[in-house]
């Protein structure tokens, strides 16, 4: 089969980039034909189809001739929908199957497709499809004023960076997506990786197909070791205010154990000025809360970005994970791979975490944002060192079992045979 993945990043940049590459080297693995589909930039791996890529687009960058131009592009594409349709006509792929392509690419895309009466599968790996903000976050809370198309409270609330300005712009997209083109009503089949998306989607007034199928890990890529080097937990991933950081860190405070911190972000400097007690950052008020001791907290360290063997080593090391998100996560790569891993996870009871952690069975959940919920369970953890072996024994066989490509690549190709087969 030949298979169109179309993502707007072509480089390792988060979590969303990793479950596209993998899922293409699966597919490549087992006969198919891969064809890409993604935006040109600096840190792209090389492919034989980015002559199709469209330019690099950078809304932050430029004067404001350049912004306006990037704005229309947000909106609607003529250069992606020109540049597929090239690609379609010289490739003939059987099947498309998007992954994050609004704004840099936008669902231009999904006219041509059509044009040509291409099956279109899309995966979902944030709440973009119900929220202009794609996080469902407003003034750093949990926000669900969207519902049922009330996009305009995007703007009202200034959910995209605090920016009127780029709140409006994301608030006209919505519009223009959902109620004024209908575009992703071209879409066949969308899937969700978690249940909790699956079921909030159609809370939130979302009625097309959506299909549950969670992100696969290769578990032969993952040596688990269930005990521990050395008397340290590890929080991995991008380091912004949603993810629940500053929380963290107020938790570990003179606890006897080591905090490492593995990632870049925005917050990454407002985090370790709060770590050292000088109480300024791009966060001043939660910076300030960190260093009410004069002697900071001397228990955390920064190791900045790390990815591969350099990764799983500190991972390794350490005793378990946390990921205390204070969104609605999806289905966190961080979790899977610390599974994968042999470390069970404390995790924060929001989104798609408690699926996949399941309390006292492959690690813990605590109450999100709530900093003496997180020490408690950290404490009781520290206490309680052969649970941890053994919740750890279980989050691996979960994901040899549940979340093992075999069992991933049945059920895709069930999605694309049906679809197909439709065509015919």
């Amino acid at each position: 089969m030949k298979i169109l993945l179309a993502n707007k990043f072509f480089y390792l940049k988060g979590g969303s980039e990793y479950v596209f590459f993998e899922q293409a080297e699966l597919l490549k693995k087992r006969g198919h034909k891969i064809i890409f589909f993604s935006m040109k930039h600096p840190k792209n791996f090389s492919s034989k189809y980015e002559e199709y890529f469209i330019n690099q687009v950078d809304y932050e960058k430029g004067g404001i001739r350049t912004k306006i131009s990037a704005s229309f592009k947000l909106l609607y594409s003529f250069e992606a929908k020109r540049k597929i349709d090239e690609l379609i006509r010289n490739e003939k792929p059987d099947i498309a199957h998007l992954h994050n392509i609004y704004h840099q690419i936008s669902p231009s895309i999904l006219h041509a497709l059509k044009r040509y009466n291409i099956p279109i599968v899309l995966t979902l790996h944030d709440c973009k499809i119900v929220c202009a903000s794609h996080l469902m976050l407003a003034n750093g809370k949990v926000c669900e004023a969207c519902k049922n198309g009330r996009y305009y409270n995007c703007f009202l609330k200034k959910c995209v960076k605090n920016s009127k300005v780029k709140s409006l712009l994301n608030t006209i997209e919505m519009y223009l997506h959902h109620k004024i083109l209908h575009i992703y009503d071209l879409v066949d089949v969308f899937i969700s990786p978690s249940r909790f998306l699956k079921d909030k989607l159609r809370e939130m007034g979302f009625k097309k197909e959506i299909v549950y199928l969670p992100n696969f890990v290769n578990v032969d890529e993952f040596n688990p070791f269930y005990e521990w080097e050395e008397k340290s937990i590890v929080y991995f991933g991008r380091l912004s205010r949603e993810k629940g950081l500053f929380t963290l860190i107020e938790a570990v405070k003179d606890l006897d154990v080591k905090l490492k911190i593995i990632g870049e972000g925005p917050i990454r400097e407002s985090l370790e000025l709060g770590v050292r007690s000088e109480g300024v950052g791009d966060d001043g008020v939660r910076s300030r809360e960190l260093g009410v001791r004069s002697e900071g907290v001397g228990n955390v360290e920064f190791l900045g970005y790390k990815a591969g063997k350099d990764l799983k080593d500190e991972i390794r090391k350490s005793m378990f994970v946390v990921v205390p998100s204070e969104c609605y996560e999806n289905n966190p790569r961080s979790v899977i791979e610390a599974f994968a891993l042999g470390k069970p996870v404390l995790g924060s009871n929001t989104g798609g975490i408690p699926e996949l952690v399941k309390d006292k069975e492959r690690g813990l959940l605590f109450e999100a944002g709530n900093k003496e919920d997180l020490r408690e369970r950290i404490q009781y953890l520290l206490q309680n060192l052969q649970k941890v072996i053994e919740m750890g024994k279980d989050a691996r066989k979960f994901v040899e079992e549940e979340l093992n490509e075999e069992r991933f690549y049945r059920r895709l190709m069930e999605i694309y045979l049906r679809l197909v087969e439709s065509r015919k």
